[in-house]
């Protein structure tokens, strides 16, 4: 299932580069590309950077604190890691958008700390393995029916997000995507109806993301694509 640009590559600027131009001739105008940066250097970065790109992805507080640091002010920190409640304080002056917001603790966590509104997504669990985090999408639609999202403070959620099985059989990958573009629309419709920020629908990795574009994804991540694997 793996294409092309998830092949071993090294990881020069000009292969970064490279790798950003092919993956962009995929993707549609309308649908975001988040370089997962996590674990990769400053000049990879700095690389994917100057090839155009914004929106990097990070999943260890510390390192983003000390790339931010290094890095042009203008890019958009997203975190895309797991996130523990010890650390949320330190995250929000950073990242634009919060993904995997798993829990209803998490949740409420943020909503506490928070001192203005913080843009996240909710991580719906749609794949067939317990190694993943998330909500079920009954438990999303239960945070909605009862009101529990509109009730907190400074939550300002964006859409959500979910990563489909590990596994090379297509038609599972493309059901668990379908399963929660219908999840993502049925809040839309039902609670976001003229809110053009709800608007997030990321899913889709280097292995998977053509398959995720094509059930509707507006944010893809990729990192292996991008930068090669990690030395």
């Amino acid at each position: 299932m793996c294409s092309h640009l998830c092949t071993k590559m090294t990881t020069t600027n000009t292969t970064i580069a490279d790798n950003i131009k092919q993956i962009r001739a995929t993707l549609p105008t309308d649908v975001t590309l988040l370089c997962v940066s996590k674990y990769h250097s400053l000049e990879a970065i700095r690389a994917a950077y100057e090839a155009g790109e914004s929106d990097f992805g990070e999943s260890r507080v510390q390192e983003l604190q000390t790339k931010a640091a290094s890095l042009p002010q203008d890019i958009r920190w997203h975190f895309i890691g797991h996130l523990q409640t010890n650390k949320i304080k330190q995250l929000l002056p950073l990242a634009s958008l919060i993904h995997g917001i798993d829990s209803l603790h998490l949740l409420e966590a943020v909503s506490r700390t928070a001192t203005k509104p913080v843009n996240l997504l909710l991580e719906v669990h749609i794949a067939c393995e317990e190694s993943k985090y998330g909500f079920t999408p009954e438990e999303v639609r239960t945070l909605f029916s009862r009101h529990t999202i509109q009730a907190l403070p400074n939550i300002y959620l964006c859409g959500l997000m979910g990563m489909a099985s590990l596994t090379e059989n297509q038609a599972q990958i493309r059901h668990e995507f379908q399963t929660l573009k219908q999840l993502f629309d049925d809040i839309k419709r039902d609670y976001y109806p003229h809110d053009d920020h709800f608007s997030i629908l990321s899913m889709g990795m280097s292995d998977d993301y053509l398959i995720a574009v094509e059930e509707g994804s507006t944010l893809v991540r990729i990192g292996t694509a991008v930068f090669g694997d990690r030395e």
